[in-house]
């Protein structure tokens, strides 16, 4: 998730709330920042990260299956757009495990999915 305050804040925030495990991307100026948080019945070992995603090899700890996570926080900003989905290209192609995509796109797939303001444009929707 997007936490907007720096690492050393992240960190306290997490094990307050009981993660005693993490990884904090430290945000620039006022925004971003990202936190992946666990409790340690896993094992988690990171694959590379940004300030736009952070990509782990997850290892359960009971039947010892991996899979692949990627916390992901695409750019609210149209013009950035192109370079969070041309992330995503680049990173589809780094294993061999299940691979689950998961976080905030800042798009949408579909017209009706928003509400208010103005609508968004189709060709925004076809490239996400």
């Amino acid at each position: 998730m997007e936490t907007k305050i720096n690492r050393s804040q992240m960190e306290k925030v997490r094990r307050s709330c009981g993660f005693h495990y993490g990884i904090d991307v430290d945000l620039i100026g006022s925004r971003g920042g990202l936190c992946l948080a666990w409790r340690g019945d896993v094992n988690i070992m990171l694959q590379n990260f940004s300030n736009r995603h952070i990509d782990v090899i997850i290892e359960d700890s009971g039947d010892r299956k991996k899979w692949r996570f990627t916390s992901f926080y695409g750019s609210p900003y149209t013009h950035d757009r192109d370079e969070s989905w041309n992330l995503l290209r680049s990173l589809r192609n780094n294993g061999e495990y299940p691979w689950l995509v998961c976080g905030n796109f800042n798009e949408i797939l579909y017209g009706f999915e928003k509400k208010g303001a103005l609508p968004r444009e189709e060709r925004r929707m076809k490239a996400f």
